[in-house]
């Protein structure tokens, strides 16, 4: 018999003589935990838990506010972006310009002034109410034709009915009598001639400042007066002036103040050389303004 056959037989004999089993023990699975005793009691150890890899997060720069920027701050300046928004001041608008408005009229006071134009014998139509904007018109405007019977008013002039009481309160009260006085070789007083009465303009017809009495019919200029006999009398500067001419004319400038709020003749400044400025302007406490 072959040697490879006998190998495994013999061996199977010798297992067979000493009492061996054939097949050995199995190996036991191993525990999953040892086990220790520990004052009588069985421990288990607990299992570490896995360590966490430990990621540092990315931290990120705080950003800083950036201040704001003001919307009207002028082209090419910026802002440094170091400063913070509340150090920032908003630009400060200006005031806006005050809205002019045309003074509505008493219609009390209205009527009363009617009546009183009608009782000295002017002559006079009503007109519809006049707004040109910035402040320039007349609430109850009327156009003056003549200011005492006999006495016209040229050209004609639009104005609020208590510039032409007054006028026509004045050419009866001072200047017919100092005509009379004065210039009475020249015959009856015909015709007033007038230089401006309502325009929308301001004050000397300045490009800037305030609006006129002019603009608001408050304010009449008065040029030069017309006698019978043709002869005209003109505003100018007559202060030296030692005629009975020149006595008329500072005598009806003299009585202008008592009618009209202010009296501005050719003595006063360069825009009036050629004519006497009147109008009824309202000032406080009654004061006046006469040169």
């Amino acid at each position: 018999m072959p040697l490879r056959f006998l190998a495994p037989l013999l061996s199977a004999v010798l297992l067979a003589s000493a009492g061996l089993p054939e097949k050995g023990p199995l190996p036991e699975e191993k525990p999953a935990a040892t086990e220790t005793k520990q004052g009588g009691k069985v421990v288990i150890p607990q299992e570490k838990p896995e360590a966490k890899s430990e990621v540092t997060p990315e931290v990120k720069p705080e950003k800083k506010p950036q201040a704001k920027i003001d919307e009207k701050a002028p082209a090419g300046e910026e802002i440094p972006a170091d400063i913070k928004p509340e150090t920032v001041q908003p630009q400060v608008k200006p005031a806006p310009e005050p809205v002019l408005t045309i003074k509505p009229e008493d219609d009390k006071e209205y009527a009363t002034c009617l009546a009183d134009l009608k009782a000295i014998g002017a002559v006079f139509k009503e007109e519809p109410r006049i707004d040109d904007g910035k402040g320039c018109g007349i609430d109850k405007p009327l156009t003056l034709s003549a200011v005492l019977p006999g006495i016209t008013l040229k050209p004609e002039g639009k104005m609020r009915c208590e510039t032409a009481l007054e006028l026509a309160r004045w050419t009866k009260d001072a200047v017919l009598p100092a005509a009379r006085v004065a210039l009475e070789s020249e015959g009856e007083l015909t015709t007033i001639n007038q230089a401006s009465s309502y325009i929308c303009r301001l004050r000397n017809n300045a490009a800037t400042g305030k609006i006129s009495e002019h603009a608001r019919g408050n304010a009449i200029d008065i040029a030069s007066f017309t006698f019978k006999n043709g002869k005209s009398i003109e505003i100018q500067p007559r202060d030296e002036d030692s005629t009975l001419a020149g006595a008329f004319q500072r005598a009806v400038t003299a009585t202008g103040c008592l009618y009209f709020e202010t009296v501005l003749d050719p003595g006063s400044d360069e825009a009036h050389e050629n004519h006497l400025h009147f109008d009824v302007i309202e000032r406080k406490g009654g004061y006046r303004y006469c040169r």
